[in-house]
C-alpha cells in the first residue's frame, strides 16, 4: 500500500463536537523534550489521569531518533519492571510483523506495514497527527519521511497545543472508523513558551551557554506543562474509553554534569515519563 498525500490543514477551520471515541482508537501522546521531574512536580490532573506515572528510559536522546524507534514499537521502557508493554523486551505495545524479536504472543497488537502508523491504517484506522517541533516540518524531507504515512498531518511550528486540539477534534469529526491519533506537544521544548507566557521567549537552556539559567527552566517548563494540560482535557476526556499513551521522547539536562539540552545520552536527558492505559485492542488479522 503506498503512502497518501498528507492534508494542508490551517488553523481556524471548525472543530469537530466532542464526543465518545470507538473504544479500539489509540490516541499516542509526547510531550518534547519533557523532563520525568517536571511531569511529577506539575499540576497536571488531565494527563495524570492516564495511568500510573511511570519513570522510563527514552530510545533516544533527540526528537527524531526517538520517534523513528517508537514508531517501530520500542516505546520509553522501565528496565526494573520485568512486565509486558513496560517493558518492550518482554512484550510491545506495538509488535512489527516479522522485524526484531519473534516475540511471545504477549503484544497489545500486531502491525503489518512500514511502521505503526502504516500499520493502524491498513487495519482501516484514520490516521491522524501533528507535530509541533521542526523534525516534523512537512516542508523538509526528514519531516515527510516521519509524516508520510499519516492519512492527515498538521505541522503546528509556533501555533501551539489549542491549534493542534483543534485539528485533531476537526479531523475525528469528519470519519466514522476506529482512528490512531499521534501529537507531538512542542511547548515543554526549548525555550520553554506558551501563548500567554509571562516570560519573554528567551531560552534558558543553550548547549554550552554562558546565561543558561536552571531554575528558570525548572519553572518555566512545569508551567508550559500545565499549559498543555488544560489544552489536553478535553481530548483526553475523549479518549477515556479507549487507549491512551502519554510519555516523553527525551528529557533534558539543565547543567548537569555540564550538560544543557539534548540530543546526548545524559541520564537527565533520557529519564522520561510513561503512562499508559490499555483498553480494547484492533480487531481483525494484523
Amino acid at each position: 500500500m503506498s503512502p497518501r498525500s498528507i492534508s494542508r490543514w490551517r488553523p481556524g477551520s471548525r472543530a469537530g463536537r466532542g464526543g465518545a471515541t470507538d473504544p479500539t482508537s489509540f490516541l499516542f501522546i509526547t510531550l518534547d523534550s519533557c523532563r520525568y521531574d517536571t511531569f511529577v512536580a506539575a499540576d497536571a490532573p488531565n494527563l495524570k489521569a492516564v495511568g500510573e506515572t511511570h519513570r522510563a528510559l527514552a530510545p533516544a536522546a533527540f526528537t527524531y531518533a526517538s520517534h523513528a524507534a517508537m514508531f517501530v514499537g520500542f516505546t520509553p521502557w522501565v528496565p526494573e519492571r520485568v512486565e509486558p508493554f513496560l517493558n518492550p523486551k518482554l512484550a510491545k505495545i506495538f509488535k512489527m510483523a516479522g522485524a526484531g524479536f519473534p516475540g511471545n504472543g504477549r503484544e497489545w497488537v500486531s502491525l503489518s506495514g512500514r511502521n505503526v502508523v502504516d500499520g493502524f491504517r491498513r487495519r482501516g484506522y484514520a490516521t491522524i497527527g501533528t507535530g509541533a517541533v521542526d523534525w516534523f516540518d512537512t516542508s523538509t524531507p526528514t519531516g515527510r519521511l516521519l509524516t508520510s504515512d499519516f492519512d492527515t498531518f498538521y505541522f503546528a511550528g509556533p501555533a501551539g497545543i489549542a491549534a493542534q486540539v483543534a485539528f485533531v477534534e476537526e479531523q475525528l469529526a469528519r470519519r466514522a472508523q476506529p482512528a490512531f491519533v499521534f501529537l507531538n506537544v512542542g511547548e515543554t521544548h526549548v525555550p520553554y513558551h506558551f501563548a500567554g507566557a509571562a516570560w519573554e521567549r528567551r531560552n534558558p537552556c543553550v548547549p554550552f551557554g554562558e546565561h543558561n539559567d536552571a531554575e528558570a527552566c525548572r519553572v518555566r517548563q512545569r508551567a508550559c506543562l500545565e499549559h498543555v494540560d488544560r489544552a489536553l482535557g478535553p481530548l483526553l476526556e475523549r479518549f477515556a474509553a479507549a487507549s491512551t499513551l502519554v510519555c516523553a521522547d527525551h528529557g533534558d539536562a539543565w547543567g548537569e554534569d555540564g550538560v544543557w539540552e539534548h540530543g546526548l545520552p545524559h541520564p537527565k536527558v533520557l529519564e522520561v515519563p510513561l503512562l499508559l492505559r490499555l483498553g480494547t485492542p484492533p480487531e481483525g488479522p494484523a
